[in-house]
């Protein structure tokens, strides 16, 4: 029976498992969807209950899968969801219907977008560390909503608890949080190993300093540490495992990515002084996250960070994202005439598609010269800070079929891809000089979405081996905290390969590309000339200053 190890991560939609080996080999998967409910615009809700029940049908089946193995050592990662809880551990609702079960606000729920502003018009110390403003998708801009528009929710509850902490806990019964989730994503200030009470009185939040922060977390221990004795003796049953069972501080989904991918060998180095300074780890599923480490704090306007050991200890964490990525891909192309034509996989179809209409262009980016998408639908997180933005498309035609809808589905993919070269360029600005972007997650097992991102931004992409590099990085927790491996850098370079890399287009191509960045630049400062001449309206209408309410 050999040694291995669980990873498990919570996404947007589901719940997913994977048993690795020591060295990093994928001996069995599962998933298990998890429900969302969206009751109103901006509002994304989840249940506790039910995430935790697909985890534990997912550790199962993936045990099932890989076959008999030892299992020593658990991982978990997830999105940055909040968690509310009282006393007991029972769930308490965030549901303005006051609905019980859904005691989770997504990620992406940007309810909280008018506390975020308020909070970023304090011009406090802490928001440097977040680049420079604060994002609904972060924890306090959530907590103030919570206590201003459902006191009752803010008075019962006992815990408030990031999604991947939240995991640990049930899986252990401690209530220690993970430096990556407290510091990428609640202020705390991990280089000084402190909250700040004086922003949170600041903010509105000041009872939670005055209780000595004990309801968002006292004890903050370091990835590759340990969470409390292991697994209990419920959680054990639950999976199938034996009680004790080492299980390893969460980290949030896309920094497991970064643990599963930054540390690779390439050209037979892996992460070093020299190395850190040009990768560059984008990990892509319904939204992106890019992350880049370094020695010293990096201050990038609109990237958030600098964290100080939210992924690699003893580093400094900048990461940049984009709000809706894989969830742009999916909307456009399902919300168009010719979907429902298209045969399934619906990708792989359209990127043949496309391969038959480019023999007709000299390179296939050239399919899209007309057509313009700026990607902002859900806002931009980096490095314009800026929830508000939108989406826009120039260039479309009255055309319902299938080709119209490849070259809108190219045109959004290259946007995706510019809005990672931008936030290449603020990282460079800062001292990176990326070439290497190193991709994994689900939407980036396409490969023209991967050719795309590497002729857009000039810079070679590498390919992980395992293509769950997710999953692997949530295991490599799982095996620093059962001794498997003495720290997260001998991990990382025990478990961590990359399969292909791809290198950019250059010539006539690169200028496409140079044109067409243009244009997604000048589109935004279109959207904001737009805004200013509305603005001049509402207020001869006697409109409020910010217009008509978006969405």
């Amino acid at each position: 029976m050999r040694d291995a190890l669980i990873g498990v991560d919570v996404g947007t939609g589901s719940a997913r498992a994977a048993v690795f080996d020591v060295t990093g080999r994928r001996l069995g998967y599962a998933a298990r969807p998890i429900a969302t409910w969206q009751p109103a615009p901006d509002f994304a809700e989840q249940s506790s209950a039910d995430i935790w029940s697909a985890v534990c049908a997912a550790v199962r089946e993936a045990i099932v899968a890989a076959g008999p193995v030892a299992v020593r050592g658990i991982g978990f990662d997830a999105t940055c969801s909040l968690v509310v809880l009282d006393a007991a551990g029972a769930p308490v609702s965030v549901a303005v219907d006051g609905a019980a079960e859904r005691d989770v606000i997504l990620w992406m729920d940007h309810r909280a977008t008018a506390q975020a502003a308020r909070i970023n018009a304090t011009c406090a110390d802490v928001l440097r560390y977040v680049g420079g403003s604060i994002s609904p998708e972060m924890q306090t801009p959530k907590l103030l909503w919570l206590k201003e528009g459902l006191p009752q929710t803010w008075h019962r509850a006992a815990h408030f608890l990031d999604l991947p902490d939240f995991l640990t806990w049930r899986a252990t019964g401690a209530l220690s949080r993970s430096l990556c989730s407290t510091v990428c994503k609640w202020t705390y200030l991990g280089h000084e190993q402190r909250w700040d009470g004086a922003f949170f009185h600041a903010i509105g939040l000041g009872d939670l300093a005055d209780e000595g922060f004990r309801r968002i977390g006292t004890d903050i221990r370091p990835l590759g540490a340990a969470v409390g004795d292991g697994l209990s003796a419920r959680a054990a049953a639950e999976f199938g495992l034996a009680p004790g069972t080492p299980v390893g501080v969460s980290a949030i989904d896309a920094h497991a990515g970064g643990i599963g991918a930054i540390g690779a060998a390439l050209d037979g180095i892996g992460l070093d002084a020299d190395t850190r300074r040009h990768r560059l780890v984008l990990v892509g599923g319904t939204s992106s996250c890019h992350m880049a480490v370094s020695a010293q704090a990096r201050f990038v306007p609109g990237v958030w960070g600098p964290y100080f050991s939210a992924m690699i200890p003893g580093l400094w964490l900048n990461e940049g994202g984009q709000s809706a990525t894989g969830a742009l891909l999916d909307h456009l192309v399902r919300t168009h005439p010719a979907a429902a034509s298209l045969s399934a996989p619906v990708f792989d179809t359209l990127n043949a598609r496309l391969a038959a209409m480019a023999r007709s262009v000299p390179f296939r980016a050239a399919l899209s010269h007309d057509l313009h998408v700026f990607p902002d639908f859900h806002g931009n997180r980096s490095p314009r800070a800026d929830p508000t933005l939108r989406g826009m498309i120039s260039g479309l035609s009255l055309g319902p079929d299938a080709d119209d809808l490849a070259r809108l589905y190219l045109a959004t993919m290259q946007a995706i891809a510019y809005g990672t070269r931008h936030i290449i360029a603020a990282l460079d600005a800062r001292g990176y000089a990326i070439d290497t972007v190193l991709a994994c997650g689900g939407h980036l097992r396409n490969p023209v979405l991967l050719a795309e991102h590497a002729d857009a931004t000039g810079c070679r992409i590498a390919i992980p081996e395992e293509s769950e590099a997710v999953l692997l990085g949530a295991a490599t927790l799982g095996a620093v905290a059962g001794g498997c491996h003495p720290d997260l850098a001998a991990a990382m370079r025990a478990m961590t390969r990359v399969r292909a890399v791809i290198e950019p287009a250059g010539g006539a191509a690169r200028s496409y590309h140079d044109a067409k960045y243009a244009v997604f630049q000048r589109m935004h400062d279109d959207q904001i000339a737009y805004r200013a001449l509305m603005g001049a309206a509402d207020s001869n209408a006697g409109l409020p200053s910010a217009g008509l309410p978006i969405g």
